[in-house]
C-alpha cells in the first residue's frame, strides 16, 4: 500500500492561505482555467513548479487543431480523433472536444494570440491521420509559445489571480473523499505551506522525464498524477504512452522535437541506406498516425543497424522551409545540420500521456472537489492514441468546462475545516537519488518502451517492487520528491501494459501483436 504523503508534516504549524480555487500548473490547462475562473468573479492561486515559461505548452511547435477552415467541419475532425483513438475515444468527450474547440480558439485570438495568417485568412497545416489542414500556428513552429504568452499576458494582469512559480506541491490534502488542498513547498526558500482551495484543478502537465529519450522538459514528472493516486484518486488508460517519432538524434543535442508538422509539409522519412520506407507500413505514408510511424522507424532502424533514420527535406523550398519552421531550422543549425541541405537524424521519443487521473466530462475526479485538465487528466478524449494537436485544444475546452461546473459546486457548503497531519514517515534512507533517477529512466525506456513483452514489463515491476520500501519513508527535497512520483507512475505505467494483453494505439505487445475486441475496454487503476 503506498503512503498518503512524502513528508512528516501537520498544517497546524505551517503558514495557510486560501482562495476559492487552487490550480496547480501553469501551462495553457492551468492559466485557461485560472482566466475562466477569473472572468466569472473568483478568487484564484496558481501554483507553478518553477516558471510559467517551463511547460509542455511552451515547447508545443506544431500548432494547434480546430475546425475552422472554410471546408472543415466538426464531424470531420472528430472522425479523425476517432480513428486516431483506436477505439478507445470515448465519443461524447471527443464531440465536446470538437465542437467546443473552435470558439476556445477564438476566444485565444481575441486575448491576442498571433496566429499566421496569409493577408486576413488564418494559415492551416496538416499532421499525421488529419484529413483536412485544419491546424493553426503561430510564428512558423512556435505556436505553443505565443499562445503561453498571450494567456499569461492576461492572466497575470488580472487582480483576481495571484500567480506564485517555484511552488513544489508535494501532497493533496483529503479527507472523506473531499479535497481542501494542498501541502506546497517553497523552491526558494524550502517553506511549507499549506494552500486551500473550495476547488482544487490539477494541471501539471506530462510524464515524459519518465523515459530516457523524450521531447518533454525537466518539470514534466508525472507530479500531479502520482498526487492523485497517493490521494486516493482513480487514474485511467496509463498504459498508453506517445512516442513521437521524430526527435533529434545528435551526439550533444537534447531530444528535440521535430514537428510532425514538417512531414505535412511534404518531408520524407529515409532510413540510414537512404530508402523512402513509410509507403511499406501505412497507406498514409509520413502522415500515417505517429504510433505506426514509430514502430515503422524502429524497425527501420534494426533492420539497418542504425541508431535512427532522416528527415528530408532538401526537395523543398529551402525559403519557405525557413520561414515555416524558424525554431527547428535555428536549432539544428546550432548543432551542424542544415535542414535545407541536410537530412535530419531523428528517431521515436516519449512525447505524451493519453493516460492520467480520471475525469468526467466536467474535468471532475473521483475525489469532490478535485479536477483536473490538459495532460495529467484523462477523459478518454484522446483514446489509445492522441490526434496530434489535439492537446492545446484539450487543455482550453477543459479549462473552460471546469470553471462551468466548479462554479456550482462552489454553492454547495464545503464540508467542516479540518487539519492535516503525518507523523508515522522514517527518515530519508542513505541512497543515491540521483543514480535512481536515470535507472527509472532506462528502466521504463528498455522495459517500457514503445515495443513491450511480458518479460520486459516483469523485470519493470521487479525494478518498482523493489524500490516500494521507499514509501515508509519521507523526502523532504524537491528531487527526491521528483523520484517518488516518477517510481509511482512509472508502476502504474508497468502495470497496466502487463495487464493489457494485445497490441492497441500507443500501447504495443510483440508477445500480443494483434488488437483484441475483448480489450475494447479502459483499464482503471485506485489509490489508497
Amino acid at each position: 500500500m503506498t503512503n498518503r504523503y512524502l513528508v512528516n508534516f501537520d498544517s497546524r504549524e505551517l503558514p495557510q492561505q486560501e482562495a476559492e480555487y487552487l490550480i496547480i500548473g501553469g501551462g495553457i490547462a492551468g492559466l485557461f482555467t485560472a482566466w475562466a475562473a477569473a472572468k466569472s468573479g473568483a478568487q484564484i492561486t496558481l501554483l507553478t513548479k518553477r516558471t510559467v515559461a517551463e511547460s509542455n505548452t511552451d515547447r508545443a511547435q506544431g500548432g494547434i487543431a480546430a475546425a475552422l477552415g472554410q471546408h472543415d467541419s466538426p464531424a470531420l475532425h472528430m472522425q479523425d480523433t476517432l480513428i486516431a483513438g483506436a477505439g478507445l475515444c470515448d465519443e461524447d468527450a471527443v464531440r465536446i472536444l470538437v465542437n467546443e474547440g473552435p470558439e476556445r480558439v477564438k476566444e485565444l485570438i481575441k486575448m491576442g494570440a498571433s496566429f499566421d495568417r496569409t493577408g486576413e485568412d488564418l494559415c492551416f497545416t496538416r499532421e499525421g491521420c488529419h484529413s483536412q489542414h485544419r491546424i493553426l500556428h503561430a510564428q512558423g513552429d512556435a505556436t505553443g509559445a505565443e499562445i503561453l504568452r498571450a494567456l499569461y499576458q492576461n492572466v497575470s494582469s488580472l487582480s483576481s489571480v495571484e500567480i506564485i512559480e517555484n511552488q513544489y506541491v508535494v501532497d493533496l490534502l483529503v479527507k472523506n473523499n473531499v479535497c481542501y488542498g494542498a501541502l506546497a513547498m517553497d523552491q526558494i526558500t524550502g517553506q511549507f505551506r499549506v494552500f486551500r482551495g473550495k476547488i482544487v484543478v490539477l494541471a501539471t502537465g506530462g510524464s515524459g522525464r519518465l523515459y530516457n529519450y523524450t521531447t518533454n522538459p525537466e518539470v514534466a514528472t508525472a507530479d500531479g498524477i502520482a498526487l492523485a493516486y497517493r490521494a486516493g484518486a482513480e487514474v485511467m488508460d496509463m498504459e498508453f504512452i506517445q512516442f513521437h517519432p521524430t526527435s533529434l538524434v545528435l551526439p550533444d543535442a537534447p531530444r528535440f522535437l521535430i514537428s510532425e508538422a514538417v512531414r505535412g509539409e511534404g518531408a520524407l522519412l529515409r532510413n540510414s541506406w537512404g530508402e523512402r520506407f513509410m509507403a511499406q507500413y501505412h497507406g498514409m505514408a509520413e502522415l500515417a498516425p505517429r504510433d505506426i510511424v514509430s514502430r515503422a522507424i524502429l524497425s527501420e532502424m534494426a533492420r539497418t543497424r542504425a541508431n535512427s533514420v532522416f528527415l528530408d527535406l532538401t526537395h523543398l523550398d529551402p525559403d519557405k522551409i525557413k520561414e515555416r519552421f524558424p525554431t527547428i531550422t535555428q536549432t539544428c543549425s546550432k548543432y551542424g545540420v542544415d535542414i535545407a541541405r541536410e537530412f535530419i537524424p531523428v528517431a521515436p521519443a516519449a512525447h505524451y500521456m493519453m493516460g492520467g487521473v480520471k475525469t468526467d466530462l466536467w474535468g471532475e475526479t473521483s475525489i469532490q472537489r478535485l479536477f483536473a485538465c490538459g495532460e495529467a487528466s484523462c477523459m478518454a478524449v484522446h483514446g489509445a492514441n492522441r490526434l496530434a494537436s489535439n492537446s492545446l485544444l484539450d487543455g482550453l475546452v477543459w479549462g473552460g468546462r471546469i470553471v462551468a461546473r466548479a462554479n456550482h459546486v462552489l454553492e454547495e457548503r464545503l464540508p467542516e475545516e479540518t487539519e492535516f497531519f503525518c507523523q508515522d514517515l522514517l527518515t530519508t534512507p542513505e541512497e543515491d537519488f540521483i543514480d535512481l533517477r536515470k535507472e527509472i529512466q532506462h528502466i521504463m525506456g528498455d522495459k517500457v518502451g514503445p515495443l513491450r513483452t511480458a518479460q520486459r514489463l516483469a523485470q519493470a515491476l521487479a525494478f518498482f517492487e523493489r524500490w516500494s520500501y521507499l514509501t515508509k519513508h519521507e523526502v523532504r527535497d524537491t528531487a527526491k520528491m521528483e523520484v517518488r512520483n516518477m517510481l509511482e507512475v512509472g508502476a502504474l505505467i508497468a502495470e497496466a501494459a502487463m495487464m493489457r494483453s494485445e497490441s492497441r494505439g500507443g500501447h504495443f505487445r510483440l508477445d500480443y501483436p494483434e488488437t483484441s475486441e475483448r480489450w475494447q475496454k479502459h483499464i482503471i487503476l485506485k489509490g489508497n
